[in-house]
């Protein structure tokens, strides 16, 4: 049972929460109206806590259930019952990236590549603000892409259009990073600048920066390795990757912290049994035995692995399922739809999914990026073992200790000062925008994490834009971990424009990375781009002592030496047909 204070009262209520057919429910939240207070039900749905009056009001709130306000009596055990609710089956359906209110949505739903899969993405289209001022979008902190885009190129391949996530590429390097202000989760700045590509608009620089925790200090994780050993992993860019990245990440265990290892490959089994982070060699030496055979059960290692963790439940702690496959499950539910579904009722025990991806060839990309959107999680692709130190060493805290869930940010444009407005990156889904019922799901954001969002904006007719005028009203909405409560942070982005050489180099970089992945998606929106310009903002913009932002600018040499048939022709990728 987690508290947000201590209530001392004269009465005591406690009790169990069902659904309509009479199982319980764990971690359904409950909110105590004469305290402002939240309580969870336990793993077995059972709930206890004090209270002043000998009668109270309680409000029942889960996923996929209506919110029930009852009234309750602390003279004697009590039976509260919650309803499915209607849009309860929609859970799991697709989730928006992003949402302009009130505008009308417009395909297929996979691009291939060889045997990959890839979501077929929509771009952010081009929106007038008198008739849409406000636009919302999820925040997360995936940065799969940029690794996944990496392998292409450095194979000397063309990148499949629908492995290219933007708005992933730009987050991938943390940039901008501004500590929030003490006591405060989240710090928000922005900054107007010239667009590179469009001499005609603008861009603006939203940043969010996630607070930093002091890992000392952090409660004890309870982490599950959840690791495909099947065949098709019996490559070194696979589970010896993988072996290897789980072995940086041991190393980095506190005593307080313990972890389980379950595996599949022909068959589902816990490898290693809960171990304390202080005993590093044993549970090194379980990684190290690992082999791989036989077929991918994907679906009952996700059921075996969330069991565990369940059990070894840590409340208050880091419970996090640590799903490391390429993605190519092939008996039981195989399909994106069944998967998500599972996820989603699993995530309900409060466990967050962290996937990372592995391979090439067979890759299922699309199938990771689904299961960490679904489980309050993210995700990551690892190329090579440096990759794996940068997500699992390096950048430790933000992968896998969120200070905020359901993380989102909305926007109301002024229309005295702008005309027209386009969100770079976080596109929708095909088969999200399809769906009319489809809904703007939050993302989870860790530790220490920046993330920059990028519109382009064309200014009003009517009035150029002047210093201090009102660009958009900002609002960020998030919640505390298992705390319902949803809190905001209000902004203002005002015209403080300064031309896109004269802004800090790191959002200059970012213009070099937007125009880079824009260019790789063949965008209809960039305009008086070429591999020259973004070569030269990116040499411009990098930071020398920055080996990523360094490599980066190689990849800009390699892609261009590709994309502009530099190659000889027995080097190039071949694309397949999407199908």
């Amino acid at each position: 049972m987690c508290m947000a204070q201590l209530v001392y009262g004269q009465y005591y209520l406690r009790g169990e929460v069902k659904d309509n057919k009479g199982n319980l429910l764990p971690n359904t939240k409950i909110f105590l109206h004469s305290a402002r207070i939240f309580y969870i039900t336990d793993a077995s749905g059972s709930f206890g806590f004090p209270i002043t009056h000998i009668t109270d009001t309680v409000t029942l709130s889960r996923d996929g259930f209506n919110t029930e306000k009852i009234v309750v009596n602390a003279m004697r055990p009590v039976a509260l019952q919650m309803k499915p609710s209607a849009a309860g089956n929609n859970k799991s359906a697709p989730k928006l990236s992003s949402l302009t209110e009130n505008k009308k949505r417009d395909g297929r739903l996979y691009a291939h590549f060889d045997n990959e899969t890839y979501f077929q993405l929509a771009e952010n289209e081009n929106v007038l603000v008198k008739d849409y001022p406000n636009t919302s979008f999820s925040l997360n902190v995936n940065k799969a892409s940029y690794s996944n885009v990496r392998r292409f190129l450095n194979m000397k391949s063309k990148v499949p259009v629908d492995a290219v996530r933007v708005e992933e590429l730009i987050n991938y390097f943390n940039l901008q990073y501004k500590e929030p202000a003490p006591g405060n989760v989240f710090r928000i700045e922005s900054q107007l600048s010239s667009c590179p590509w469009n001499a005609n608009k603008n861009l603006l620089f939203v940043n969010v920066s996630a607070k930093k925790l002091d890992l000392g200090k952090t409660a004890p994780g309870n982490f599950v390795f959840l690791i495909d050993v099947s065949g098709s992993m019996d490559m070194p860019n696979r589970l010896p990757l993988l072996k290897a990245a789980f072995q940086l990440f041991v190393k980095n265990l506190r005593p307080v912290d313990k972890v389980s290892i379950v595996i599949y490959g022909g068959s589902v089994g816990i490898w290693l049994d809960p171990t304390s982070g202080a005993d590093k060699e044993k549970i090194i030496q379980s990684i190290e035995e690992l082999e791989a055979s036989g077929d991918t059960p994907g679906e009952s290692a996700i059921r075996a692995a969330y069991t565990v963790a369940e059990k070894t439940f840590i409340e208050g702690g880091t419970n996090r399922v640590i799903l490391a496959t390429d993605g190519d499950f092939n008996v039981g539910e195989t399909s994106e739809k069944d998967l998500e579904e599972l996820i989603t009722k699993k995530k309900q025990s409060g466990v967050y999914l962290t996937c990372l991806g592995v391979g090439m060839g067979n890759f299922k990309d699309s199938k990771l990026q689904a299961l960490a959107k679904k489980g309050n999680g993210n995700y990551a692709y690892l190329d090579d073992i440096n990759e794996a130190q940068k997500v699992l060493v390096k950048e430790l805290t933000q992968t896998m200790y969120g200070v905020a869930d359901d993380v989102s940010m909305q926007l109301e444009f002024n229309p005295a000062a702008v005309k027209e407005y386009r969100l770079i990156g976080f596109d929708n889904r095909r088969d999200a925008i399809a769906d009319d019922k489809s809904e703007l799901e939050g993302g989870d954001i860790g530790s220490g994490n920046s993330t920059l969002a990028i519109f382009e904006i064309l200014p009003a007719d009517t009035a150029k834009l002047n210093t201090g005028n009102i660009i958009a009203s900002i609002k960020l909405k998030y919640n505390c971990g298992n705390d319902t409560l949803s809190h905001m942070l209000r902004y203002t982005a005002i015209d403080n424009y300064k031309p896109i050489d004269d802004i800090d180099k790191e959002l200059k970089f970012a213009s070099a990375v937007a125009m880079f992945g824009l260019t790789l998606r063949n965008s209809v929106y960039i305009h008086q781009a070429n591999w020259p310009l973004i070569k030269a903002i990116a040499q411009s913009s990098a930071n020398e002592s920055d080996f990523l932002q360094q490599q980066f600018v190689k990849q800009v040499l390699n892609a261009e030496m590709i994309y502009s048939d530099k190659l000889p022709a027995r080097k190039k990728g071949r694309r397949k047909a999407a199908n």
